[in-house]
C-alpha cells in the first residue's frame, strides 16, 4: 500500500539509505509477507548491506549470489573485467585469484570463451559462493592461497591472471563504511601496512605462472599506482596504468616478457 510503502522509504532514509526508494522496493520484492519485509528492514536499518539481505549483488548487468561475510563486488571493478579483455586474446586460460563471489570469471567466461577458466580463495564461505555462481561454466574452484590450489600443470601456461585482491591499508580499514569494515570477511579488505602486501605476492607468483606475453591485471588505488608498478617491473612484468575517472577506479596490467598468445601493443592501451 502506498502509506506503508512511504513509511518504509522514511525509514531508510532516516537510516542514512541515499537509494531508499529503490532500495523499499528491492526489499518488497524479496520478502514473501509482511513479518519477513519488516525482518528485512530492521536488518537494513541495522546497518546490514543490501546486497547480503536480497541474496545477490548487481555486477555488470548479472545477478551475482553473495551472502552474509562475502565480499561484495563494486561497480568500478567493471574496469578490471574491461582491461583484462583488452589484452587478452581469443580462448585464454584464465585464473581469478582473490575470487570472492567469482563475480570477475562469470564476465571473463561471458566476454572470452576461455579454453580453461579457474578461480581461487582462501575464504572457504567464498569458495562456495564461487563455485555457485560459476557453475555450468566449466570453470574450475579452489580453496587456497593465490596460486597454491591451482594444477601445477598450467604453471607457465595462463594467459591472463586477474585479481581484484585486498589493497586496503590495514590502518584505514577501520574507516571504511560498516557495510564493509563489519559485514565483510577481513581477509577481503586488509591489504597489509601499504596496502599492497597481497598485490605483491600476487605479481610475484604471476611472473612464474603467466606465459610469455600473459598479462596480470588488477584493481588499486590511485595513490598505490606506482609503487605497484614497480613492484611488478622488479619481478620482471611490464606494467601499464588503466584509468577511469567516471567509475573512479584504476588497474594496473603487467605483461610477461617475450611473446605469446596475449598481448595487445602497449600504445594500444589507456595510460
Amino acid at each position: 500500500m502506498p502509506d506503508e510503502r512511504a513509511a518504509l522509504v522514511r525509514r531508510l532514509r532516516a537510516a542514512g539509505c541515499v537509494y531508499a526508494e529503490e532500495e523499499a522496493d528491492l526489499l518488497a520484492a524479496e520478502a514473501g509477507t509482511a513479518g519477513e519485509l519488516a525482518d528485512l528492514v530492521d536488518r537494513r536499518v541495522a546497518g546490514q548491506p543490501l546486497e547480503h539481505l536480497l541474496g545477490w549483488a548487481e555486477f555488470c548487468g548479472r545477478r551475482i549470489a553473495v551472502g552474509p561475510g562475502v565480499f561484495v563486488p563494486r561497480a568500478r571493478t567493471a574496469l578490471l573485467v574491461d582491461a583484462a579483455a583488452a589484452v587478452t586474446g581469443p580462448a585464454p586460460a584464465v585464473v581469478e585469484l582473490c575470487c570472492g563471489s567469482g563475480a570477475i570469471g562469470v564476465l571473463l567466461a561471458d566476454r572470452l570463451a576461455p579454453r580453461w577458466l579457474a578461480a581461487t580463495d582462501v575464504d572457504a564461505e567464498a569458495v562456495a559462493y564461487a563455485r555457485r555462481n560459476l557453475a555450468g561454466l566449466g570453470a574450475e574452484v579452489f580453496h587456497g592461497d593465490l596460486f597454491a590450489p591451482l594444477p601445477r600443470a598450467w604453471h607457465g601456461r595462463l594467459d591472463l591472471v586477474v585479481a581484484n585482491a585486498p589493497y586496503v591499508p590495514t590502518d584505514a580499514v577501520a574507516l571504511m563504511p560498516p557495510e564493509a569494515r563489519l559485514y565483510e570477511a577481513p581477509v577481503a579488505l586488509d591489504g597489509g601496512p601499504d596496502g599492497l602486501a597481497v598485490l605483491r605476492r600476487v605479481a610475484e607468483g604471476a611472473a612464474g605462472w603467466l606465459a610469455p606475453g600473459g598479462h596480470l591485471v588488477v584493481e588499486v588505488s590511485e595513490g598505490q599506482s606506482g609503487a605497484l608498478c614497480a613492484a611488478m617491473t622488479a619481478v620482471g612484468l611490464v606494467p601499464v596504468v588503466v584509468r577511469d575517472d567516471e567509475r573512479d577506479a584504476v588497474a594496473v596490467t603487467g605483461r610477461a616478457s617475450g611473446s605469446g598468445r596475449s598481448g595487445v601493443a602497449d600504445g594500444q592501451r589507456g595510460n
